[in-house]
């Protein structure tokens, strides 16, 4: 035990991440760390961190930099990097920061606690960098970050080999946790109150391929509908070529399973989705946003689109502008090429200049917005189910209104009032409400509640409770409840 050590993650990136840094929050807790509160100096910093954009180098380094002065002040003070670029640059952080007393990757997060004790008792840097994944993340312990809104893993690593992204290589091979598994965390989670669910992976809907079952992914969805309590499911993210009828199915049929798709497409012309080495083309993709509407006439689609890959030409650019106004997106994580060392993308020749990148960059996000907000504005008059949250409206405070997610994964800024509310309304609750305005990235809801349910959910939030959830071992491949199974601590059990 640390006798009350304090802890400090600094997560940067993806879901991934951000759920990983509630696995290393678990594993501290346990090891006797406790969260430093606001303003204290922790004990430990943890870095999680990204690989997948050109800057995250400079950003580490330099936030890295600017703890020197606290690391010099207190020796006993402990700095930990992990995650994708801890993965890519191994022995090279302490050369450049020899302050840093720990460096792990991604395939063996579960060996921080043993690594901070380990540098503690040598009085030097502990860098250890696998190759393979050494233990599942699901065997892990996590402490959660929300009290109604959980990540569960359903697998880890990818087996596309698209030419801009550096993740198989940091992340590995595609490895699948199996049903059981996978509904026992989501049923741990229900259990502490948590009403919805995100199913992560590098390719949710190639999800099942380790164990050999094609259409594993649709019956993990028609399950996550059995679980009593569970009222929302989403997934990210899935990807075009992978993307079958059967999911689509499931996602029609099953209640729970919310209105909303993220569909990366990341560049609208088949001449550069060749060069990225995206098995499918512009006319496969909206094929696909034509079926889900068919089935799921209010569903809202989300994507990923990259400007600037090396050799676009404004033709190229042009072809993403066609495809985004006909796909008619309710919004877009636009990214400008980041060029990334170890990547087949950065070998490519015409490499384009960054003004050239840029014009491209605010066109594409002005038809974006324009497209949103003509989306949004069709919602006004509707009435909408929010799933209330904390920290989701930067302006509520001066506004007086409070904030939200519909089911279709639009943010909703809703107001409070009305004789609907049973007392107060809590992050964590469920209120019904009218949108009175549609804005390009969110819709406004000013009148008088419809209803509001107080939910244990809230009841958490209110009590400053957070789930935590103990790791889930490796099993045979079933759906439905699993038999309750002892926690493996030696390995990834296949």
């Amino acid at each position: 035990m640390n006798g009350g050590k304090t802890y400090q993650i600094r997560t940067f990136g993806c879901q991934m991440n951000v759920h990983d840094s509630e696995r290393l929050a678990g594993q501290l807790e346990e090891a006797g760390y406790v969260p430093a509160g606001a303003g204290d100096a922790p004990d430990l910093v943890v870095f999680n961190t990204c690989a997948v954009r050109e800057n995250a180098d400079n950003k580490l380094y330099g936030t890295l930099g600017h703890l020197r002065p606290a690391k010099d002040a207190n020796p006993d003070m402990q700095i930990a990097v992990g995650g994708c670029l801890a993965q890519k640059d191994r022995g090279e952080i302490v050369k450049r920061a020899p302050w840093v007393d720990v460096v792990f990757g991604t395939h063996n997060i579960g060996a921080l606690p043993v690594l901070l004790e380990r540098a503690r008792h040598n009085a030097e840097a502990e860098v250890e960098i696998l190759e393979s994944l050494e233990t599942f993340p699901s065997t892990l312990p996590a402490r959660r970050e929300s009290a109604y809104s959980g990540w569960v893993s359903i697998s880890v690593g990818c087996n596309n080999t698209c030419t801009f992204c550096i993740v198989p290589s940091l992340r590995g091979k595609e490895r699948d946790r199996r049903p059981g598994e996978v509904l026992a965390e989501v049923e741990a989670l229900v259990a502490e109150g948590v009403l919805e669910v995100t199913l992560l992976g590098q390719n949710v809907n190639s999800y099942g391929v380790e164990f050999g079952e094609r259409d594993a992914f649709s019956k993990l969805l028609r399950a996550c509908g059995g679980v009593d309590g569970l009222e929302r499911v989403r997934f990210t993210s899935p990807h075009p070529a992978a993307f079958t009828d059967d999911v689509i199915d499931a996602m029609a049929e099953t209640p729970n399973v919310c209105p909303q798709l993220h569909m990366p497409l990341q560049s609208g012309s088949d001449r550069i989705l060749r060069e990225m080495r995206r098995s499918y083309r512009s006319s496969r993709f909206l094929s696909i946003l034509d079926k889900v509407r068919d089935r799921i006439p209010d569903a809202a689609i989300t994507t990923d689109i990259i400007v600037g890959f090396p050799g676009e030409t404004e033709e190229d650019f042009q072809a993403t502008l066609d495809v985004v106004r006909e796909a008619r997106f309710s919004s877009a994580f636009t990214f400008q090429y980041s060029k990334r060392p170890g990547t087949p993308a950065a070998e490519l020749p015409d490499q384009l200049p960054k003004q050239v990148v840029q014009e491209r960059y605010d066109r594409l996000v002005e038809l974006v917005n324009e497209i949103a907000w003509d989306e949004n504005k069709k919602l006004v008059g509707r009435k909408v189910e929010v799933l209330v949250a904390e920290g989701e409206g930067r302006k509520d405070t001066e506004t007086r209104r409070m904030s939200g997610r519909a089911r279709d994964g639009r943010l909703v800024h809703f107001t409070p009032t009305g004789s609907a509310i049973d007392r107060s309304v809590r992050p964590g609750d469920v209120v019904e409400t009218v949108v009175t305005y549609g804005a390009p990235h969110h819709l406004v809801a000013d009148g008088d509640l419809l209803s509001h349910r107080r939910t244990r959910a809230g009841d958490n939030v209110e009590a400053g409770r957070r789930p935590k959830t103990d790791g889930v071992s490796l099993g045979l491949p079933s759906f439905g409840r699993p038999a309750p199974q002892p926690v493996t601590t030696g390995g990834c059990g296949l």
